[in-house]
């Protein structure tokens, strides 16, 4: 037997075994390892192997090494766990915010203005001037913005800011005139445009109403979409996530993400939400379940969305707000056609992940689900309520009883505090942010940030969940403290849980032989520091697919 005839069998055989001969093999020594098991308790290890782009097995303290390794790396005893998962973010707003006016932490209306101002001046080619992140809760005067104190700096040229929680938009007089916007202008369904007390615009337009100002804007090219994917998933990373599920992608968006598996893997795996709204939102349907060779790009999900959001008094209620008289803010889609949305999705084997955050939402998606669900027998696809914000106790027991997984994310609830019970007093906060009577119902919470609304820091998210305090550890033992998770609780909220709730539980999540060598090295130890200490962790190295990005 000829020494040609032996490799080329060998090869053969490798084929068929699913290996490669030109395997990599990493170890990966002296690292304070972390992961869950599958009792979900935290398991401690020092080295891990991975060849290629899967774990092989990790290695406990004392247990012996191998000899030979083609990459040999020591980790200098640093902390090493999983890759953390954000089970609800905006990709391309989060990489679009990266490149407008970033207005996340203004005081006042003037100081908004000014960064507007400022951006402005150096951005001469754009036709328009856009932004993201106002809040008017958090300036001295707690009221909406007016186009007149941008049209007192800025006259040529139209603008459009959105609100930080992307429920309502601030245009300018310019934006309006090209939308035909005036005091004749009739509120659309599921939508409102603030007016002055005679009738005329403000400036301010609420969920749906938004579409008048937007539909003028010109539409972002493929290119230019890509370098904003590109940009986000880069930044993802070094924040030390290696999955996020993109909450609402339409089919150029998702054109875009296949053009950029064309030059290899993307930087973080991306679990894309086919968006309600989609033009071709049948035809994709159609098309089935998408899932890239590498799985950095998944699809098989759609997102819907119910009403608006608490701050801008957009999120349905059942009962009227508590700080306005006659409003229990929008539902964004008449009875049939969310109906139809859900059922279209269910019927071709898609998950569906509704956002709901008032109560009224969140009760008419629940009620939509028992129907469907049972009409379409589709249990298994684990469908989700994104946010899950503001609930009756009734239906906290809905969530495990239909195997229905709330997505939420913690520091809406820290970022939140400073209004909810504004809005919607003191009984029904008692269902607000309610992780631990969730949990005690025997629901799977998957976290997440629901950036670039909140930082995509999972750390931030870590911390608020544990301590239900912001950064400064206020209020003084928590805010609703009964509502805390376990340390525990919130890493698998992170990892496993959030894996699971995108149907990937058997590639992600946790460190074991066969899973994808994802993980993170971190600058301290999470589960030995005070807790009030962990959202000031940071990065280290990211890695992906047992490939380290770049910072």
């Amino acid at each position: 037997m000829n020494k040609h005839f032996l490799s080329t069998l060998v090869l053969l055989l490798g084929a068929i075994n699913g290996t490669s001969l030109l395997a990599d093999t990493t170890l990966y020594t002296n690292v304070n390892g972390y992961t869950l098991d599958s009792n979900r308790e935290l398991q401690q290890f020092s080295a891990i192997q991975f060849t290629d782009d899967l774990v092989d097995r990790i290695f406990t303290e004392g247990e012996e090494l191998p000899e030979q390794a083609d990459l040999l790396i020591d980790g200098d005893g640093q902390t090493l766990i999983p890759g953390l998962i954000d089970a609800h973010g905006h990709i391309l707003s989060y990489g679009l915010s990266l490149l407008r006016v970033d207005l996340v932490g203004t005081e006042t209306e003037l100081d908004a203005v000014q960064r507007v101002v400022d951006f402005a001046e150096d951005s001469d080619q754009l036709e328009w001037i856009q932004g993201r992140g106002w809040n008017q809760v958090l300036w001295d005067s707690n009221e909406f913005p007016s186009a007149g104190s941008l049209d007192a700096a800025l006259l040529d040229k139209p603008i459009w800011l959105s609100r930080v929680d992307g429920h309502a938009g601030w245009a300018n007089s310019a934006a309006m005139e090209l939308a035909g916007v005036d005091r004749r202008t009739e509120d659309p369904d599921g939508g409102q445009i603030i007016r002055d007390e005679d009738g005329n615009p403000t400036g301010v337009f609420i969920d749906n109403a938004m579409a008048l100002i937007r539909s003028q804007i010109p539409a972002t090219s493929t290119e230019e979409l890509k370098f904003a994917l590109s940009t986000a998933m880069l930044e993802l990373a070094k924040q030390g996530l290696t999955s996020v599920h993109d909450a609402g992608a339409g089919s150029s968006v998702i054109d875009a993400y296949k053009q950029l598996l064309d030059d290899g893997p993307l930087p973080i795996r991306v679990n894309v939400m086919l968006s309600a709204g989609d033009d071709f939102f049948e035809q994709r349907l159609a098309e089935g379940h998408y899932r890239s060779t590498d799985d950095t790009l998944t699809m098989n999900s759609v997102k819907i969305a119910a009403d608006g959001a608490l701050g801008s008094r957009g999120a349905a209620m059942i009962d009227d707000y508590s700080d306005l008289s006659g409003h229990t803010g929008l539902l964004l889609h008449n009875p049939e056609r969310l109906e139809y949305f859900m059922r279209a999705a269910m019927n071709a084997g898609f998950q569906v992940n509704t956002h709901a955050i008032g109560d009224n939402a969140n009760k008419v998606v629940l009620d939509n689900y028992e129907q469907l669900i049972a009409e379409t027998n589709s249990r298994g696809m684990r469908h989700r309520v994104e946010h899950a914000q503001i609930l009756r106790y009734e239906d906290i027991l809905r969530f495990a009883e239909l195997g229905v997984i709330p997505s939420m994310q913690a520091t809406h609830a820290t970022s939140d505090k400073n209004m909810a019970v504004d809005r919607i007093g003191d009984v029904r906060i008692q269902g607000a942010y309610a992780w631990r009577k969730l949990i005690d119902a025997g629901a799977l919470i998957a976290n997440g940030s629901d950036f670039p609304v909140e930082s995509p820091n999972p750390f931030f998210g870590l911390h608020a969940a544990i301590t239900r305090q912001d950064k400064n550890n206020q209020p003084p033992g928590g805010w609703f403290p009964e509502e805390k998770m376990t340390t525990i609780e919130a890493f698998a909220s992170f990892t496993m849980d959030a894996a699971y709730s995108g149907h990937q539980e058997n590639l992600l999540g946790t460190l074991e032989p066969g899973k994808k060598a994802d993980f993170i090295i971190l600058d301290r130890d999470m589960f030995a520091i005070d807790e009030s200490e962990i959202w000031k962790i940071e990065v280290e190295e990211t890695w992906v697919n047992g490939q380290r990005i770049p910072n």
